[in-house]
């Protein structure tokens, strides 16, 4: 604090032309005490002693207590002067309540964020059996009310709270720690200052008592006093949640010199020599204060030779909270000061008058105060809180043997929920366990209960205690889409399995497309090519029709792939069952074209007079349109739709598509073998026509290849189980495609494209070649 305003006095920016002054006043962390301190602040007597004091009390601001019982006292007391007061060190989450305590501030989070913080360090390792053990005051009793409400959202039982007196009984700490010792509770929360728990942490020491993972408050978890290696065997692996830690430069510099020629006469000097030195300051016949009975200092002594807890400035806490209390009062100030006329906060947008400012018109800047200081952004909340953010802090063996403070996480309130606390697991030590698996277990009335048993409530005990009993019931059957565990303690979701885009699904994908291409491919060199005798004289335009019923053809085996809904089942078979009568209706026209062109070179034939280009579209729209009004039957009677097939297995769902009536699939498929079979019996009958390049033969091999597909497709299609039945059918729509498309058009590509000089009328006729038996009709 007297650094902060050494500081402030010493800036030209901040406050110039302004100088500080304090008192400071030791409340012995009683309520009297510092009842006493500011009282005698607010009346005066005995304590004026510069002109700064002239007139009633000067003090526009309170920096502490340290204490939220003694804050809560000094709140009320300062009040009805409007005096703002910033504490450093009380956490009591009562003292946010702006109707009771309207004038209070604090550079601490409340206890509101701390109790959440370890409601969540709790739930992480699965601690569901804990004991609560505070002080006897606000403080404790507050957090104990958060810490049942927190409990309650996160199915956390409470196994016994003890409370310390705040009058030392010797007989109520062995009470205490009695009960603890009988509890099968491992996790201890404490909300208690250092001073009131000191006894019962000592007798716990003393009585050589280990297996119990404490869990520190703010108020304590750094503590000095219980640094000494006598304590960690009891309390090493104490973890906890500390106010965050900051740097104050100079701050050592500054205290190494403090020297009593400094500070004549300064009890707090007296003291702390005492304490460094083990002198007195004092007279030798004197008795009273610090340092009676020690032998007398030289005045020589120098606080930079000593390596003292005073000089420590590493880790500062609460020392860090009073440095920024101190500085947001002097920006409060500054602001009241440097107020522009008309743009003040008061009534009519006036300002304070400097040369006379009330204590409540510098609460009015405090409320809005926001600076920033040694990089850390500092303001106050609608109740004056800060933002909340704390250290987790675990207590391990230091090289010297006693107890080091350090940081292994971090609690920031400002974060989402699932993400304030962020904990080093693997860095923290634990009370008397070897690793981190085994604390998980550490504090549970009721182990978890294993297959075969359920839990058993215990009369008048939480819920967290129960115990296992065999089932005396008959299972419960899970619903429909869910299955047993391995344990067979719960119902789990079923596996859903359908032919999605995975490793299967992509490759017929690939596949599917390749083939479509190929077929774009053909097409476009047949349109290139369209007026070469090879293309003529296979009927060009029923070619073009083949080649795209093809490319369809293998489009629709896509959308077998994918998750099966109402529509994309319909689409699927009808798609499919179109597209390949489209096809064979085309390859029947074709091949009726061939056979009708030799039996009309006959004399007297009219054959060639019924299959014209018009009859020929007409037979390929009457035979498609067969295979329509059968699809529409079907769509309209029983439409196929998608079905969770539980029969096949029952621990995994097969999402397919369900033809919806049988008949109508088979009918389907049986019109599409009708015409393949026709097909094949007609150009079987015309293979051996005289031609260089009959293409029956070709149209044979292909019906030959496509009913041996269709014929294989039936067995594998029934015994095939899940998503390979539909992967089946994807094959055989592939493999019958390809096949047609290779035996019927590949042989004119090769010679289209790699034997030109055949692509002639004379070869085609059979007369480039003299050793060639030719025909005459």
């Amino acid at each position: 604090m007297r650094l902060a305003i050494k500081e402030i006095n010493e800036n030209s920016h901040l406050l110039p032309n302004v100088t500080l002054g304090y008192k400071i006043y030791d409340s012995c962390a009683t309520h009297v005490a510092g009842q006493r301190a500011i009282l005698t602040v607010l009346n005066g007597p005995n304590e004026v002693s510069s002109m700064m004091c002239y007139r009633a009390s000067p003090v526009k601001a309170v920096v502490g207590d340290s204490g939220s019982s003694q804050s809560i006292v000094v709140s009320r007391t300062l009040q009805p002067f409007g005096i703002p007061m910033i504490s450093y060190f009380s956490t009591c989450s009562c003292l946010s309540n702006r109707i009771k305590y309207p004038t209070f501030f604090r550079t601490i989070p409340n206890d509101d964020y701390q109790v959440k913080a370890i409601a969540q360090l709790i739930q992480r390792f699965g601690w569901t059996w804990v004991a609560v053990v505070t002080e006897d005051d606000e403080y404790g009793r507050f957090a104990l009310q958060g810490l049942i409400k927190e409990f309650k959202n996160i199915g956390v039982c409470l196994a016994y709270y003890e409370m310390i007196p705040k009058v030392y009984s010797r007989k109520r700490i062995l009470e205490i720690i009695d009960v603890m010792k009988k509890s099968a509770a491992k996790v201890v929360i404490s909300f208690s200052g250092e001073g009131e728990l000191y006894p019962l942490l000592k007798e716990y020491a003393n009585q050589n008592m280990t297996g119990i993972q404490w869990i520190a408050s703010e108020a304590w978890v750094t503590a000095s006093l219980f640094a000494h290696s006598d304590f960690y065997p009891s309390l090493g692996g104490t973890i906890g949640f500390a106010v965050r830690q900051g740097q104050i430069p100079g701050l050592r510099d500054y205290l190494v010199k403090v020297h009593p020629s400094v500070y004549p006469g300064n009890s707090l000097v007296q003291e702390l020599w005492s304490s460094v030195f083990g002198c007195s300051l004092l007279p030798s016949n004197s008795s009273d204060g610090a340092g009676a009975g020690l032998p007398p200092c030289t005045g020589n002594e120098s606080l930079e030779d000593q390596q003292s807890i005073y000089l420590d400035t590493s880790s500062l806490r609460v020392s860090y909270n009073v440095y920024k209390a101190v500085y947001a009062i002097a920006h409060s100030l500054h602001n009241l000061i440097t107020c522009e006329p008309g743009k003040g906060p008061f009534k009519d947008f006036t300002c304070a008058d400097a040369s006379n400012i009330e204590p409540w018109q510098l609460q009015v800047y405090l409320q809005e105060v926001s600076f920033t200081n040694l990089g850390e952004e500092i303001n106050f909340d609608d109740n004056g809180d800060p933002i909340p953010s704390y250290d987790v802090i675990n207590w391990q063996r230091g090289t010297d043997g006693n107890i080091k403070f350090v940081t292994v996480g971090l609690y920031d309130a400002s974060k989402d929920a699932e993400k304030c606390l962020s904990v080093e697991e693997e860095a923290i030590i634990w009370n008397g366990l070897p690793n981190k698996a085994s604390c998980k277990q550490l504090s549970v009335c009721s182990e978890s209960c294993p297959p075969g048993t359920r839990k058993a409530a215990r009369k008048g005990e939480p819920l967290c205690c129960f115990d296992c009993v065999p089932y005396s019931i008959d299972c419960i059957a899970c619903a429909a889409d869910y299955w047993s565990n391995a344990e067979r303690t719960k119902c789990i979701p079923k596996e859903v399995e359908y032919l999605g885009y995975d490793e299967m699904g992509i490759t017929l994908t690939v596949i599917a497309i390749l083939g479509a291409c190929l077929t774009i491919g053909v097409l476009a060199v047949f349109l290139h090519h369209r007026n070469t005798p090879l293309v003529r004289v296979n009927n060009s335009e029923l070619s073009f029709f083949i080649l795209l019923s093809l490319t369809l053809c293998f489009l629709c085996s896509v959308t077998f792939i994918g998750e099966p809904t109402f529509w994309s089942c319909m689409f699927r078979h009808t798609a499919f069952s179109v597209a390949f009568s489209l096809c064979i209706s085309c390859i029947l026209g074709k091949t009726l074209v061939v056979l009708a062109a030799f039996r009309a070179t006959r004399p007297g034939s009219n054959v060639m007079k019924w299959l014209g280009p018009r009859q020929q579209k007409i037979i390929i729209f009457f035979c498609t349109f067969i295979q329509i009004i059968i699809c529409a039957i079907w769509l309209i009677s029983a439409p196929p739709f998608p079905l969770k097939n539980t029969a096949y297995q029952r621990s995994r769902i097969i999402l397919e598509c369900s033809i919806g009536s049988d008949l109508a699939f088979w009918c389907v498929l049986g019109y599409i073998g009708v015409l393949a079979s026709l097909c094949f019996v007609l150009a079987f009958l015309a293979r051996k026509l005289p031609d260089n390049f009959n293409e029956a033969k070709y149209i044979t091999f292909s019906m030959l290849i496509f009913c041996a597909v269709w014929i294989a497709f039936i067995p594998a299609y029934v015994s095939s189980p899940g998503k390979y039945t539909v992967a089946v059918e994807i094959f055989a729509i592939l493999a019958s495609s390809f096949g047609l498309l290779l035996s019927i058009f590949a042989p004119k590509c090769y010679i289209i494209l790699l034997k030109a000089e055949k692509n002639n009328k004379q070869y085609l006729m059979g007369r480039a070649n003299p050793k060639i038996k030719t025909h005459h009709f």
